[in-house]
């Protein structure tokens, strides 16, 4: 869970709860409120409450009751990718692949190249339990010792294709939370999976939008172990491999391929783009970036397998 704890009771028409985040140094919390009404699935609540200046004011809330899916565990197994964040289209470096094995296992791939207060993430496929009670879905994992990570999505709506639900996530370190985020996020299925389609030697046939550390004059060849090598011309118009790099990393889960590198004496480097397609010794990557400006851009790139070529 990302609180410690949420606790609540209703006597009468008084409502009382009391809360504790994990991370916020606020100590517990607490709230009451007089009931008003509670008529088609629409339940009024009233507040009177004291301003700093020791005036008083009365506060007002309406909520609606949401239903509880029972189907839910059926319906969300599967592999999905988030499309949106708070309303807005989720960048390609943004985003991270959940897929739900069962009721009780799940695995996650993420990259992002930094957190607040935490290290650059990079992990395929790390395992999680799984624990749904009603429309709240909670993953734990355990990716080192000291190291526990807290996933939990309360579900808002969800189809064959689209799944929408309000997102926590909580990074806990040697038992203190390093890391806590919560969102209204918008999640697509994904029915594709290229890790397999993606191994082999390819050719960059076409670039646009906005330049990235991979360019039009380059080939990669992915192997099955996870890495990659990188292939550029030379002065001659001949390819031969880069082999200034310390390493070249990847990974592929459904349509989002990760890439890190670092070259020698230099910082580590990261790149992410979606894989729109992968046919007849063609490929086609996409990924939304964002410029210096805050606008963003779409990007895409061509590739064909070089076997195709010869």
């Amino acid at each position: 869970m990302v609180d410690y704890f949420n606790e609540y009771f209703a006597d009468g028409y008084l409502f009382c709860a009391r809360w504790k985040n994990i991370g916020d140094g606020m100590g517990e919390q607490r709230q009451w409120w007089e009931i008003e009404s509670i008529l088609n699935d629409v339940m009024k609540w009233k507040c009177l409450g004291k301003n700093d200046d020791g005036s008083t004011s009365i506060i007002t809330a309406e909520m609606t009751r949401k239903d509880i899916d029972p189907n839910l565990p059926e319906k969300i197994i599967g592999k999905w990718m988030e499309s949106e964040f708070d309303g807005q289209p989720a960048l390609t470096n943004e985003k991270t692949v959940l897929t739900v094995l069962s009721d009780i296992k799940a695995t996650v791939s993420t990259s992002k190249t930094s957190f607040t207060e935490t290290i650059a993430k990079w992990s395929s496929y790390l395992e999680y339990d799984v624990e749904i009670s009603g429309n709240k879905m909670t993953l734990t994992g355990h990716p080192s010792d000291n190291v526990t990570l807290v996933r939990e999505y309360s579900v808002t709506a969800i189809n064959g294709a689209q799944m929408s639900a309000n997102y926590k996530r909580a990074t806990i370190r040697n038992g203190e939370a390093v890391n806590t985020r919560e969102r209204e996020a918008r999640y697509e299925r994904v029915t594709a999976d290229y890790h397999e389609a993606v191994l082999g030697l390819w050719e960059c046939t076409e670039l646009t939008g906005i330049e990235t550390y991979n360019d039009a004059n380059a080939r990669l060849e992915f192997f099955a172990d996870g890495t990659y090598q990188y292939w550029r011309k030379n002065t001659a118009g001949e390819w031969e491999t880069v082999i200034t790099r310390e390493f070249q990393d990847y990974f592929v889960d459904g349509t989002l391929l990760a890439t890190r590198w670092k070259n020698q004496g230099e910082d580590e480097l990261r790149e992410w783009w979606e894989i729109a397609s992968i046919a007849d010794g063609q490929m086609t990557w996409t990924a939304l970036r964002q410029n210096a400006d805050g606008s963003t851009v779409q990007q895409g790139m061509k590739w064909v397998k070089v076997s195709m070529l010869l």
